[in-house]
């Protein structure tokens, strides 16, 4: 692995080594502008997603180009593995003027969403329970339940003594719906040797144990209020060649607003950005940690990240392409975890076109994760003794790791479609992800 990885870095760097070396001057945006694409990308964990999106900017006179004061985004779009997005986020310091103001309004919903068992390696994942042609094989979908996901959120942050230190604070409300996969919808239209099996999945067999109780098996709410404190130094929010930022939150869920049971969650996260080659070439990393400080988190909300609060609707896991690219989506959950992301950026090719600035960049990464507190198992007593082979591999939990490459297209410094390849080192992780988004990692 290590060769592959010098070998990528090397690539990088002779090819921004060789970018134009003449820059026409850029056009400093005024007003209105925006992007808009038809939603066609790829999710290995997903599948094929189409429909539309909108990212809307509005720059003002100019003068703070590439910074914005209003940013709209819409989105509207299904993947071929079930889930569908309906997205609305607004971002602007000048609604509130000072304070960083994010709202978003989205309802997620997932036929097949992932579920592998909690702590990482200690829950074994069996490759051969989902082929069809082997004499092992389950369900295509043993590792999956049905979840819907509606969710109103707000979040604010503000300067303190004008430094670089911020204030943060913000309301989420999640409302979450799950079931098992609907086999009869997935079956619908297929021939009878392409339809699926109406056996127990994972979901289902963890509840018969006990390992998911019952108040939380059909999922809950999650009225969430969070505070926290930021330090931030970056030179450019959308995409950094230089400086820090990194946040410390409390996430306190309340059982007096609605939840089945009130726990409280810390996340801490550092990202530092290092300028090798001005304009060219970049190395930029995140650390993060997140920790359950009291109370019981539902099983459904292991899943969703404390840090990057409004950052994307899918900074779930970890592994996938929002946490760790290549490594299977949702395969690292547990009471407490950390991750980290390595990442050398180059821009080989900057060019205008109808008036606006655009660019292509390429980019190495390594990522890595870890459950660092495990989430408790806590059988039936009747199911106290249960054979759990092929299911449980107590204490097996280490580093998870994969490594790849990436490919980035950008429009006036703001809107970038990226697409990134990830293969894992361990194949208990699955083997390899390709994820096509929006926007760099972090």
């Amino acid at each position: 692995m290590k060769l592959k990885l010098t070998f990528l870095i090397l690539i990088i760097s002779i090819l921004s080594a060789k970018a134009q070396k003449e820059e026409k001057q850029e056009i400093v945006k005024q007003g209105w502008n925006f992007g808009a694409l038809p939603a066609i990308a790829f999710d290995s964990d997903l599948g094929f997603q189409y429909g539309g999106l909108i990212n809307l900017y509005h720059y003002g006179d100019g003068s703070r180009y590439p910074e914005y004061n209003h940013s709209f985004y819409l989105e509207i779009s299904r993947f071929t593995k079930g889930s569908g997005v309906y997205q609305f986020q607004y971002d602007s310091d000048r609604l509130l003027k000072g304070i960083q103001t994010v709202a978003d309004l989205s309802y997620l919903t997932d036929l097949t969403y992932q579920f592998y068992g909690f702590n990482g390696y200690d829950a074994v994942y069996n490759e051969d329970w989902l082929d069809e042609d082997h004499p092992d094989y389950r369900s295509r979908v043993f590792y999956n339940y049905d979840r819907k996901l509606f969710r109103f959120k707000v979040d604010l942050q503000g300067p303190l003594a004008q430094s670089n230190f911020k204030w943060e604070a913000g309301i989420n409300f999640q409302k979450f719906k799950l079931a098992s996969v609907n086999i009869n919808k997935l079956n619908k239209g297929k021939d009878e040797v392409d339809k699926l099996p109406d056996i127990a999945g994972l979901y289902n067999i963890y509840q018969q144990w006990g390992l998911v109780g019952s108040e939380e098996a059909n999922g809950g709410n999650i009225p969430a209020l969070r505070g926290g404190l930021i330090y931030d130094s970056r030179d450019f929010r959308a995409i950094p060649g230089k400086g820090i930022w990194s946040e410390a939150v409390l996430e306190y869920v309340p059982k007096i607003l609605g939840a089945e049971s009130s726990f409280t969650r810390l996340g801490i996260t550092h990202r530092q950005y290092f300028t090798i080659v001005s304009k060219k070439l970049i190395f930029a990393y995140r650390l993060s940690y997140e920790a359950t400080l009291s109370g019981n988190v539902p099983f459904y909300y292991l899943t969703k990240r404390v840090v990057d609060g409004a950052k994307g609707n899918s900074m779930e896991g970890l592994g996938g392409g929002r946490t760790m690219r290549g490594v299977l989506r949702n395969r690292v959950i547990g009471d407490d975890v950390a991750f980290g992301n390595f990442e050398l950026r180059s821009r080989i090719w900057n060019f205008q076109y109808k008036n606006n600035n655009f660019f292509v960049g390429l980019n190495g990464f390594i990522d890595t994760g870890k459950v660092t507190g495990k989430h408790a198992l806590n059988f039936y007593p009747s199911f106290a003794a249960v054979d759990t082979e092929g299911y449980l591999d107590y204490n097996s939990e280490e580093w998870h790791t994969s490594y790849g490459l990436g490919i980035k297209a950008g429009m006036n410094e703001n809107f970038v479609v990226s697409c990134d390849y990830g293969r894992v080192t361990d194949d208990r992780d699955g083997s390899s992800g390709l994820y096509i988004k929006l926007n760099y990692l972090f």
